[in-house]
């Protein structure tokens, strides 16, 4: 027996994969409403409210990190941040593809962190998702933008409005569209910590 079901492009779908897609549509809802709900946490002025909804939501947040007022995502149960470590306001972090940001390391306002992107080549317009690594003592400037795939060393530091498109070393220091290598940090052992995050935001 045929299916009346078809997908965006036309071809015709069987009961079984008409029952896939209504499935995942049915799941993609839920999932945004979930984030809209995020959203609205992201509004609450106490660090420790909004990291139990975050980590209700899926969220892996170490001890003694903390996620700053208004921050979005696409899927967070895909999102690890380890110890002392401070997300900024208004920061996207993706989630769609595996997100692993290191221990005191510091991410600073708006930063935006995808991990799917679509496929310019593909004639549907496929989405790519490909995990991103941020390392232990990194600093993230403001508005800096870091792209799927990306792997981000141990102290390296990604200045203001950058756009990183490939691998950062360890202590290096990148900057640009796209970002490039312009100097290096030079403590090579670091061994600070952030301390707690300000309060009401």
């Amino acid at each position: 027996m045929r299916s009346f079901f078809k997908d965006k492009h036309g071809k015709q779908l069987s009961w079984e994969e008409a029952l896939k897609k209504i499935k995942n549509r049915f799941f993609n809802y839920l999932l945004d409403f979930e984030l809209m709900l995020l959203r609205w946490v992201g509004h609450i002025p106490s660090h420790i409210v909004r990291k139990f909804f975050y980590r209700l939501s899926g969220v892996k947040i170490g001890k003694g990190s903390t996620i700053h007022m208004w921050a979005s995502f696409f899927d967070p149960r895909n999102i690890v941040i380890g110890e002392d470590t401070i997300i900024g306001d208004h920061a996207f972090l993706d989630g769609r593809e595996k997100i692993e940001i290191g221990n005191h390391t510091d991410i600073a306002s708006s930063v935006m962190i995808y991990n799917s992107e679509h496929d310019l080549s593909d004639e549907e317009f496929k989405a790519i998702n490909a995990p991103v690594r941020i390392g232990d003592y990194c600093f993230i400037g403001p508005r800096a933008i870091i792209l799927p795939g990306v792997n981000i060393g141990k102290g390296a530091v990604v200045a203001a409005g950058a756009v990183v498109t490939k691998d950062v070393a360890d202590f290096q220091i990148v900057g640009g569209v796209p970002a490039k290598p312009i100097g290096e940090r030079k403590n090579r052992n670091p061994n600070y910590k952030l301390g707690r995050a300000r309060l009401f935001q």
